[in-house]
């Protein structure tokens, strides 16, 4: 087991870092022609196409080199909800394209998703379909040589800067599993409205907000794949979400983490350093711990996706040990750091940013039943019938 990258993922993660100290600082408040600004520049540097193959415009990363950039973004990129739009723009959305796409549709929106020029938003939650993605109510009709979408998503994340949308939406209603089946939308076709962007209590640089679909004609051309894969095309944007968005999240706990550790040594109370408390320094101990394990469970899973390893349980469990350990880091954080800790700061800021993870990509409780069932768990096994 080799935990070291190479040379050339390390030189990539180091201007990662640099770039985002200097050209990714946010605003004091949302504001769409920033957001772009700093888009146009993220693409420049090849982060927002960094999975896309390398002839469409992209460059070429595998999944477990995506994740170590991912992870120096979080550590360099204080606003979580930038780097977090990033991150869903190219796996959620323009990675499937990659996957799934025609020539004819890799040509067409690949080089502009991956240059930074567009952005792309990945339709799938519904307001009485989030965990239960395949009961969801957004209905394509075929008519002729195209398919009338009907329905409404919400926490569509980058929806109200988005150029293209990749949309989920029911061609069989009695098809289950192939039932599913995925559409790219442009922005400004008739029928496709954005709502009002959501204020949030966390990922605030990150734009959301309900998309609704009235009657929006869409081509045959710009089917994702065959009809009835859908459910195919979420299962793959999800794998990579799971894994390689999450690694945002270790570079903002390593980050807050580096940062507690030098405020508990300088912190002085009763005329010594508040790191020498017991209390103090196993909470620091505990914080260290549940980032290392999340960070070696998340790179488990990057290379089993790189290596095209058919695995449930790591990506799950990635998901799961992540999210559940920037929460707690979070908190951590603002308790050593006392009254000073509730500021408006990185250690409150984290803990906002890390409360969302816990139910988007999947909740953790998906999760769980996710790797559950890939154990085998619930099912009733066979028992083989003697014969007398």
């Amino acid at each position: 087991m080799d935990f070291d990258f190479c040379a050339e993922t390390e030189e990539m993660r180091d201007m990662v870092t640099r770039f985002a100290h200097r050209e990714l600082a946010a605003p004091a408040a949302f504001d769409a022609g920033d957001f772009r600004r700093r888009w146009s520049r993220a693409g420049r540097q090849g982060l927002v196409g960094s999975s896309l193959p390398v002839a469409y415009g992209g460059s070429g990363l595998d999944a477990l080199t995506c994740a170590a950039m991912m992870e120096a973004l979080g550590l360099s990129c204080t606003d979580v909800g930038f780097a977090f739009s990033v991150a869903a723009h190219l796996f959620a959305a323009a990675t499937p394209i990659a996957e799934f796409g025609t020539e004819e549709q890799k040509k067409h929106w690949l080089p502009a998703l991956g240059s930074g020029e567009q952005i792309a938003a990945h339709c799938i939650t519904e307001p009485e379909a989030g965990s239960d993605a395949l009961s969801l109510r957004t209905r394509a009709v075929r008519e002729g040589s195209a398919y009338r979408l009907t329905g409404s998503k919400c926490f569509t994340t980058n929806s109200p800067v988005a150029d293209v949308f990749v949309v989920q939406a029911v061609t069989d209603p009695d098809g289950g599993f192939f039932g599913l089946s995925t559409f790219l939308v442009e922005a400004g076709t008739p029928g496709l409205t954005v709502g009002r962007r959501y204020d949030k209590v966390g990922l605030r640089g990150s734009p959301m907000a309900d998309v609704h679909l009235d009657g929006c004609l869409v081509p045959d051309t710009h089917l994702l794949g065959a009809e009835g894969s859908g459910a195919a095309v979420f299962s793959c944007s999800m794998k990579w979400e799971r894994i390689c968005l999450f690694a945002i999240y270790l570079g903002a706990m390593k980050r807050v983490l580096d940062s507690t550790v030098a405020h508990v040594r300088d912190r002085e109370q009763f005329g010594t350093p508040v790191g020498g408390f017991q209390a103090v320094s196993h909470r620091v101990v505990d914080m260290m711990a549940r980032y290392e394990s999340a960070r070696l469970l998340l790179y488990k899973a990057a290379k089993g996706l790189a290596d095209g390893v058919d695995d449930e349980v790591a990506p799950a469990l990635a998901k799961i040990a992540v999210s559940e350990a920037a929460v707690q880091i979070g908190l951590d954080a603002i308790q050593l750091r006392g009254a000073s800790g509730v500021l408006d700061g990185e250690a409150e800021s984290l803990l906002r940013d890390a409360l969302p993870a816990r139910i988007f990509s999947g909740t953790n409780e998906i999760q769980k039943n996710n790797a559950a069932r890939a154990l085998g768990l619930g099912t009733r096994r066979r028992t083989a019938v003697r014969s007398r």
